[in-house]
């Protein structure tokens, strides 16, 4: 598996997605800490990769925009950082890695919910 991760995700995530073998990019290695939103979405398809974000703004691109690429949104805030990774962690285990590139996906304490998009990855 192979991600993106947008600048506002703790580095505890990464280190989180390394330790279970996954492939971690960060926005900021790439050079574009300061892209728009559009600009990453592309970055991570041409890269094969989904897009890890702590922005639910991803949500309106990908709907409403139609900037349609795969997309984990993490609602995670310091207080609840080990039940959304335990959630992380269960959807790494449950889902295929081409499943997430085709969909948005909101991971939580608790729950995780995979909405998915329609065009061909």
């Amino acid at each position: 598996m192979r991600f993106l991760l947008d600048q506002d995700v703790y580095e505890l995530t990464a280190r989180l997605l390394i330790q279970s073998g996954c492939d971690v990019l960060r926005v900021r290695d790439l050079g574009l800490s300061r892209a728009d939103d559009v600009t990453l979405l592309r970055a991570a398809r041409e890269r094969g990769c989904v897009l890890v974000t702590r922005d639910r703004d991803y949500g309106y691109l990908v709907f409403v925009e139609a900037v349609q690429w795969g997309v984990i949104y993490l609602r995670i805030a310091p207080a609840t950082v080990e039940a959304v990774h335990t959630e992380l962690e269960r959807l790494l285990r449950e889902q295929p890695f081409d499943r997430l590139k085709r969909a948005f996906t909101v991971v939580e304490p608790g729950r995780y919910r995979i909405r998915s998009l329609c065009h061909d990855a």
